[in-house]
């Protein structure tokens, strides 16, 4: 497979200024594959790897002895047989969150040993970096967590985005007459492109239901495989999570389809239960979102720049970090595949706003929402360009009425406004129409002051 991602890690490595790079993201989207895939071709015969969840021997004599790193390197070395020399060897640490004390020495290999080329990752390793409770802290400083600025690297890995499944599925010249924005073709191909759609939203973006529907073409086993991978995350649940926190934890990760169902997709910890508040479930969604199982999309109220100081963090819409999985939890069967459009507009347009969300995701694009103050006008998502702030409509079908774009456009006068649809692409005056299909692969355009 072809990930994106992946030329950030080969920028990453001829940086004049390489620090340790740490991955992240939730678990099994594919960061130790990306490791083993830049060791395999960068440094096919100098690079060391452990796994400090697999060497309890490694792991319990890094956490008895100093975290300095030269004493760090040499037990790798005893442990591994292997030399590794500052300058020729890339080290590879997968579940580093396994211990706190060779998460924590990445903070001086910068210092003492900044030539040495560095990549970890880990499950969970979001809950191990450290992050503030307060919720303007942690979304100002969401990547940093615990560590001091300028001593790590932080990398998002995110689920596979709908371009590196075209990738992965289709013949590559499908994708192209996208990249190049030839819509005259596109527009020809149309049909093709939501059938490919469809089958997105229902395999998502998981590597691994990715590879199986490769290999297999069987829905069945892409849903085994997903089901596979929620069990894990509630094994995770269960060894990861205070208990304290754990009931709370799996009634707000198992309720997000059906808020998401709603017309209206602010959370209301009410729906969770009678009563609920805020307080008793903030520390719980916090850990989910330490863990990169969700995404969090605040109101911004008014939508100005930058965003996140206009952030109300009382209203929220919460989001899945992939729509295969949103599907798997909803019970989304694939004979919805066969029946037009029905997917597209699912549990009230949910799933094309989970996929809207991690197009924008996988571009390094954090989304807010807007709302009117009485409530009777909402944009899905508005976005942070370099001077402006752009309105997303994110429309599930063909109906491109936009009753809340408008007024959105009447109060802010934005320079223009997007609206994603299965209607074909149309330059307008005041909106961009662009395909559902589409628009993962020319959002970042959009915001191009060149325009």
């Amino acid at each position: 497979m072809q990930r994106d991602v992946f030329q950030k890690i080969i920028d990453w490595n001829l940086s004049t200024k390489r620090k340790p790079l740490i991955l992240m993201g939730a678990r099994q989207v594919g960061k130790t594959w990306l490791m083993d895939k830049f060791a395999s071709e960068f440094y096919p015969d100098s690079h060391v790897k452990v796994d400090l969840q697999r060497d309890d021997l490694l792991r319990a004599r890094i956490d008895e002895s100093n975290i300095d790193p030269k004493t760090m390197i040499d037990l790798i070395q005893a442990a591994t047989g292997k030399q590794i020399v500052p300058g020729k060897t890339l080290l590879l640490i997968d579940e580093i969150q396994e211990s706190h004390k060779a998460l924590n020495a990445l903070k001086y290999f910068n210092q003492e040993m900044p030539e040495l080329a560095i990549i970890v990752a880990g499950s969970l390793l979001g809950l191990a970096v450290g992050k503030s409770d307060n919720a303007r802290e942690r979304k100002e400083h969401k990547a940093q967590g615990s560590f001091p600025v300028g001593k790590v690297s932080f990398l998002d890995v995110h689920p596979m985005s709908f371009s590196e499944f075209l990738r992965a599925v289709d013949n590559p010249f499908r994708l192209k007459a996208l990249e190049n924005g030839d819509w005259k073709l596109v527009e020809t191909l149309q049909e093709d492109f939501k059938t490919l759609l469809r089958k997105y939203l229902f395999v998502g973006g998981m590597p691994e239901a990715v590879a199986d529907f490769v290999e297999t073409s069987d829905y069945t086993a892409v849903r085994t495989t997903q089901d596979e991978i929620l069990a894990a995350y509630d094994a995770d649940f269960v060894k990861h999570a205070p208990p304290e926190l754990l009931p709370k934890i799996r009634l707000l990760w198992k309720n997000i389809p059906a808020q998401l169902a709603k017309e209206n997709k602010k959370f209301i910890y009410t729906a969770l239960k009678s009563g609920a508040r805020a307080r008793e479930y903030e520390k719980a969604l916090n850990w989910l979102d330490d863990a990169g199982m969700v995404n969090q999309v605040f109101r911004a109220s008014p939508p100005r720049l930058p965003l996140s100081s206009y952030h109300d963090f009382s209203a929220f819409k919460l989001y899945m970090h992939d729509v295969g999985l949103l599907g798997a939890m909803s019970g989304t069967s694939s004979s919805m595949l066969l029946d037009g459009n029905t997917l597209f507009t699912n549990f009230k347009g949910a799933l094309a706003e989970q996929f809207v969300l991690q197009e924008l995701a996988a571009n390094g694009i954090e989304p807010s929402y807007w709302t009117s103050d009485s409530g009777n006008a909402e944009v899905e998502f508005v976005i942070q360009g370099e001077k402006e702030v752009f309105p997303i409509e994110a429309k599930a079908g063909i109906n491109t009425k936009a009753k809340s774009l408008r007024v959105y456009r009447e109060l802010f006068n934005p320079p223009y406004a997007i609206r994603t649809s299965l209607q074909p692409y149309h330059d307008g005056e005041n909106v961009k129409d662009i395909p559902l299909y589409a628009f993962g692969i020319h959002v970042s355009r959009l915001l191009s002051p060149a325009r």
